[in-house]
């Protein structure tokens, strides 16, 4: 087995337990991984050495926390990048529509906001950065929803301790889905309107929502097409110079 070969290997091995999400024993790492008990014994030995996996119990493998700080620093990169690409967008479509401009990522079981710019009207919708949303309610939220998979959909619905209808919140995130966009009233604030649309990366995994946000009184049948069109446009720009669709 060559160099390439060994990383793929180990590559391999760090998905599995990735996915598992849970702990896995070495013959169940090799048997998911294809590769002799023994081959997968010395290639998470050397896993361990280097902090990518821990022992968690007798013959109970998992991540390690070198794992999880790559992770966060993967993270923080991409926030950077997206950022970067995503502020003086969201300054032209704050100034074609008028109206707030709000970037959201998914942390866990909530949205929170990362970047936004207000509008200059008297009267508009303020947020600020590190606002934290409910998944399940809210523009930004359900479009960050509707855009995992259908098994990280079916675990966060889980989580969520509300009344809400399962069905019928599925129902709606099928909606946004197929619309593009997710269009809410007074959802979280009782007096305002949001519109989010999905931000993709270079993998095409959903990487945020781009919402536009205001008054309730000023959404209306006459500006409500040419606010989800300058919308979308924007989110689709943000994502191709992400790397989406390449």
């Amino acid at each position: 087995m060559n160099g390439t070969q060994t990383l793929g290997r180990a590559i391999d091995i760090l998905f599995v337990l990735a996915e598992s999400r849970t702990m896995m024993t070495v013959s169940e790492i090799a048997e998911k991984v294809a590769i002799p008990e023994s081959t997968a014994y010395r290639f998470i030995q050397t896993l361990i050495k280097n902090g990518f996996v821990e022992r968690k119990g007798r013959g109970q493998i998992g991540l390690g926390l070198r794992i999880f700080d790559l992770a966060r620093s993967l993270s923080s990169q991409i926030e950077r990048e997206l950022l970067g690409i995503a502020r003086p967008l969201m300054e032209e479509l704050t100034n074609k529509t008028n109206e707030t401009t709000v970037l959201f990522i998914r942390t866990g079981t909530k949205a929170i906001c990362i970047e936004h710019v207000t509008s200059r009207r008297l009267i508009r919708l303020s947020i600020e950065n590190g606002r934290v949303l409910p998944l399940h309610s809210g523009a930004s939220g359900k479009t960050l929803l509707a855009y995992e998979s259908e098994k990280t959909i079916g675990e966060l619905l889980e989580s969520f301790d509300i009344g809400t209808n399962q069905e019928a919140l599925r129902s709606q995130l099928e909606g946004i889905r197929e619309a593009g966009y997710c269009l809410t009233l007074g959802e979280v604030d009782i007096d305002a309107f949001a519109i989010a649309a999905p931000i993709f990366d270079t993998q095409n995994r959903l990487a945020a929502s781009l919402s536009v946000a205001g008054p309730l009184h000023r959404l209306n049948e006459e500006n409500k097409p040419s606010i989800i069109e300058a919308l979308k446009e924007t989110a689709a720009q943000i994502s191709q110079k992400l790397g989406a669709g390449t």
